[in-house]
């Protein structure tokens, strides 16, 4: 029987106003992006900010509409990484139903470890392998050049995400290095770390194993945790909160493999876990 992991409060009164105008900011952010007058950075926020907002009134991800919304931010994700990267002056990106082409950026404050994660996380969503593989050859030595400060728990993380998916070698002790760069003693912000990033950790070990069971515990496990970190209040008004990105990254990993998924939440939207609208339209 799967256990329930109910989403936390969140108001509703005038989402659907809401939606429309975080669609109409989004669609407008991108057409911006070939004359330069958007910033990927903010494409990015925005468009991940679209696609969870439309979990809110499809929490189980099955309108066209809200996969609309997530292959947007997923291509854009991809984007911002693909013009990070190019050594040509321009680059074409698919977004949005069109090809796109976007002057190259090279580094930007927002070319960081959150952002490739994001993009990541999004990519392995929607079952994108060409642009996981991509995303994957990004050095993170570039990474480190952002001029954000991130902790090392975070370049290691993305170390053993990118030995996993690139065949590479020592798997066991890179991820290991990322769990133990995570205890609380160590780190600057003890909650979020073990709240939303030590978690999803435990879940892709858990998925490497192959043990199915440890995974469907270490997810009931990291819906509660995120659970509580959005319920905070000041939190709670964020729609960062209404799906859990890299759990459900997770999930999807370990559905595409075999593993039963036996968690229910609107934090999993089970259309996207279960890639109900993968290849209806070219990506």
């Amino acid at each position: 029987m799967a256990t329930t992991v109910s989403r936390h409060p969140f108001l509703t009164g005038k989402a659907e106003e809401g939606l429309a105008a975080l669609q109409k900011n989004a669609l407008r952010l991108i057409d911006g992006l070939e004359d330069g007058s958007t910033d990927l950075g903010d494409a990015l926020r925005l468009t991940v900010t679209l696609a969870t907002t439309h979990c809110l009134l499809d929490p189980e991800g099955s309108r066209l509409p809200t996969w609309e919304s997530w292959v947007n931010a997923m291509q854009v994700g991809s984007a911002v990484f693909a013009a990070a990267t190019t050594a040509d002056e321009h680059v074409q990106c698919r977004i949005a139903d069109q090809d796109r082409t976007l002057r190259a950026t090279g580094m930007r404050p927002y070319v960081n470890p959150e952002s490739w994660l994001t993009a990541l996380y999004l990519a392995v969503v929607c079952r994108e392998k060409k642009r996981i593989a991509a995303l994957c050859q990004v050095p993170i030595s570039l990474l480190r050049e952002s001029g954000s400060r991130f902790a090392e728990y975070d370049y290691a993380w993305i170390d053993a995400l990118q030995t996993y998916w690139l065949q590479g070698s020592d798997l066991g002790s890179k991820l290991r290095v990322a769990i133990d760069a995570t205890e609380p003693e160590t780190v600057a912000d003890p909650e979020t770390v073990g709240h939303l990033v030590y978690p999803q950790m435990e879940l892709f070990h858990r998925f490497i194993r192959r043990d199915h069971t440890g995974f469907n515990r270490a997810l009931i496990d990291a819906l509660e945790w995120h659970k509580r970190y959005w319920s905070q209040e000041g939190r709670d008004v964020r729609a960062s909160g209404l799906v859990a990105l890299a759990p459900l990254a997770m999930a999807c990993l370990a559905h595409d493999t075999g593993t039963p998924i036996e968690v229910q939440s609107e934090y999993l939207p089970i259309a996207l876990l279960e890639r109900d609208w993968c290849g209806e339209f070219p990506t």
